[in-house]
């Protein structure tokens, strides 16, 4: 009998280790600790391509430099599903539609950031909220 209870309590300290394990992952997973969430950052440019993917959104935007060097930012938004309840469609941003992006940018400097919003050239807003007109 005590061989058994044991065995179970060692069955159970290993599911609770994958347990705990699995949930730190996922909330590794959804941290913001890459962006820096404290400030704000607009960029300008051209969408090049817009990825409607899972776990999450990419937009890639072509943005001049103050040289006029060309760089793509990547810019993570939400889920497909989540954008989807809030009027997105796979289609709402296209290649070649010009863009001023609101985001938190990246920690290290790197070109990118965290979608928070976008303007159109024609003063209509995009966002994580839902999409407005002019």
């Amino acid at each position: 009998m005590t061989k058994s209870i044991a065995q179970a309590a060692l069955r159970a300290v290993i599911l609770a280790g994958f347990v705990a394990g699995g949930t730190r992952l996922a909330l590794a997973h959804h941290s913001y600790s890459a962006f820096d969430m404290t400030s704000s950052k607009v960029v300008t440019g051209t969408v090049k391509k817009m990825d409607w993917s899972n776990p999450h959104s990419w937009i890639w935007l072509d943005v001049a430099n103050d040289q006029g060097v060309v760089e793509t930012w990547g810019i993570e938004g939400m889920s497909p599903n989540y954008l989807a309840r809030r009027g997105w469609t796979r289609t709402t941003l296209k290649p070649g539609d010009k863009l001023s992006v609101t985001l938190h940018p990246l920690r290290d400097g790197a070109k990118g950031g965290s979608f928070m919003s976008a303007k159109r050239p024609d003063g209509s807003s995009v966002g994580i909220g839902a999409i407005t007109e002019p």
